[in-house]
């Protein structure tokens, strides 16, 4: 029976859902609180069965600050990391124009070929927004980095647990590669 231990790291910028992301996984549960991630924290889940009925994950997941002010720390939350959704801000897209510099950061912090999974994350805000964000060019940019893209919201849990998932599936694959 296989058993993998992964390091996941969640990024992105400051307030976009990173935390609740976090909590809504592993707790199911979600806060209108926000609290500012103060360097770093970790939450782990065991999952089972997935993708194979004889397969267990162990996914220990940090949860990154995203405040500029602790980017001096990243290099050593990023050591060792397995894998990592890359967050953004459907309702702020400024947040997602930050994203070269989270995804340059990963790799030069936990290596060229750890996979990630692009989010972006409340959706249910999207009404809320003037104007549509440009989703195309979002997926183009995937795409072009042969990653998935994917809307969650941690609020009401759409797609969340999909996310990780998906993410675990391809840290398998990559760890079998090796």
């Amino acid at each position: 029976m296989p058993l993998f231990v992964f390091k996941v790291i969640i990024i992105g910028g400051g307030a976009v859902g990173k935390t609740s992301l976090l909590h809504r996984f592993v707790e199911n549960k979600f806060n209108f609180r926000y609290k500012l991630t103060i360097g770093a924290d970790f939450l782990s889940k065991v999952i089972e069965g997935y993708p194979n009925p004889d397969t267990t994950c162990k996914l220990q997941i940090w949860d990154i600050g995203g405040q500029e002010r602790y980017k001096f720390l990243r290099s050593s939350f990023f050591n060792g990391a397995n894998g990592a959704l890359v967050v953004f801000d459907i309702s702020r897209w400024h947040t997602y124009e930050e994203l070269n510099d989270w995804v340059s950061d990963l790799r030069e912090f936990a290596g060229e070929g750890v996979p990630f999974i692009l989010i972006g994350n409340k959706v249910d805000l999207i009404k809320d927004v003037f104007g549509e964000y440009d989703k195309e060019g979002v997926e183009e940019y995937a795409k072009s980095e042969n990653t998935y893209f994917v809307e969650t919201s941690a609020k009401t849990g759409e797609n969340v647990e999909g996310a990780f998932l998906n993410l675990t599936h391809r840290m398998i694959k990559n760890q079998k590669l090796e």
